[in-house]
């Protein structure tokens, strides 16, 4: 049974919004859940029962994950959070409530609500749950216009509500958990719905409504990223510090091994070995052990612990032949581009064409005032640019009409009204 709260305040009457959020002095604290805590949902019989309440329901359902980032390998979800009219709050442990498929069937219909579903959806994908329709609260604040788009401070300019925010990096793998992180974590859908009314009326109001919907439909359908082609080449502080490929075979050994501990041990790898000790060992090169161990940044406890793994590691990246060092320079994936910091020496008409591609955009973000990266993401900047300079280098002459400049979006994949409020203001910037 829940435990009874205390009356909670309502959100204000009149919602705040862009431009007239609710007065700091107005918002009151919202510290408790207004029906009371519920208890976790962590049995198949619990799960089963929540899944019927939620199907019961009406109106689309709340929905949050909490993971433990930080702390275990990997980013599954050890909270689900769900709320929903007329069927009340849940908070399902995944890791101990089983199968799935019947939470799976109740969702299957119902919008979800969500603030920067693109953190939570993976997660909840990889336990079935698949929303066919979405409202992400965080992404319409972002089209919106608003300056703060956390949870917290959208809440509070929009319903004039003060939400605890104190366990968003905690470990939630952590059992049991604490009746304040559960308070914080009933917390996060409490006001979702809402939220979605107010935001969605200002969508409206502003014109934006069906960008929202363009918006939400994609976050919803985006396959999942490709795999990093060498992520280990991305450890922090190894670039600069990189200066032969004996060294860079060390890196990649030694980010290897780390990275099978890591999960042997559902541990996140920065906590298994820091990134500065995998960076060294790479520079220093040691040639012992006892060389290894000296390394002030193996003297850790977990370092000395593994002091075998990390050896063997080196050990192997020193034996290599010279014909199987990795180059010095990454490979670029299917479709990568080179850096664009690269470009003014080697593509110098690319380099022009996308400075003249970020001012259209930047420009038409602040008339439209929504973020430049949202109006038209980096990547599409950049391959429209990459176009355009190398069929100038080639000799050529780029059709940058508005008609093929909107079609080259198109290809590129950006939504329809992204080239809608895009293709003219690039033809006159190409032109």
């Amino acid at each position: 049974m829940s435990t009874v709260s205390a009356s909670s305040p309502l959100p204000v009457a009149h919602p705040g919004t862009t431009d007239n959020p609710v007065p700091s002095a107005e918002v009151r604290d919202y510290v408790h859940p207004h029906e009371g805590l519920p208890p976790v949902t962590d049995s198949p019989e619990l799960l089963s029962q929540a899944a019927d309440c939620l199907a019961a329901g009406h109106g689309p359902v709340a929905v949050d994950a909490e993971r433990a980032s930080g702390f275990r390998y990997g980013q599954d979800a050890y909270l689900i959070q769900l709320r929903r009219e007329g069927a009340g709050t849940f908070l399902v442990d995944p890791v101990t409530a089983g199968d799935m498929s019947a939470l799976a069937a109740a969702l299957d219909g119902p919008e979800w609500i969500l603030h920067a579903a693109d953190q939570d959806l993976p997660c909840l994908s990889a336990l079935g749950l698949h929303p066919r329709s979405l409202f992400d609260t965080e992404l319409a604040a972002r089209l919106l216009g608003r300056a703060r788009v956390g949870l917290g401070a959208v809440v509070e300019e929009t319903l004039g509500l003060r939400l605890a925010k104190d366990h968003a990096a905690a470990d939630w793998s952590t059992r049991p958990l604490p009746r304040t992180w559960l308070v914080y974590a009933a917390l996060d859908v409490e006001l979702l719905a809402d939220l979605r009314v107010a935001l969605g009326a200002e969508l409206e109001e502003a014109g934006k409504a069906e960008w929202a919907r363009q918006e939400f439909d994609y976050e919803r359908t985006r396959p999942p990223r490709p795999a990093k082609i060498d992520p280990w080449r991305k450890t922090p502080r190894a670039g600069r510090a990189m200066r032969s490929a004996r060294s860079l075979a060390v890196l990649r050994e030694v980010w290897t091994a780390r990275e099978e501990l890591a999960q042997q041990l559902d541990r996140t790898p920065s906590k298994v070995l820091p990134h500065s000790a995998v960076v060294a060992a790479a520079v220093a090169r040691p040639t012992s052990r006892r060389k290894l161990a000296a390394l002030k940044e193996f003297s850790s406890r977990q370092a000395r612990l593994n002091q075998e793994v990390w050896w063997r590691a080196v050990e192997k990246a020193l034996e290599l032949p010279e014909d199987q060092l990795p180059a010095m320079h990454a490979a670029l994936a299917p479709g990568e581009l080179p850096q664009p910091r690269s470009w003014a020496r080697h593509h110098s008409e690319a380099a022009i064409a996308l400075d003249e591609v970020r001012g259209a955009v930047r420009q038409r973000a602040e008339q439209l005032r929504v973020p430049q990266e949202l109006l038209l993401a980096p990547d599409t900047q950049r391959h429209l640019a990459w176009q355009i300079g190398e069929e100038e280098a080639a000799g050529h002459v780029p059709d940058v009409s508005v008609i093929a400049v909107a079609r080259r979006l198109e290809e590129l994949g950006a939504r329809p009204w992204q080239v809608e409020q895009t293709a003219a203001q690039l033809s006159d910037a190409l032109a």
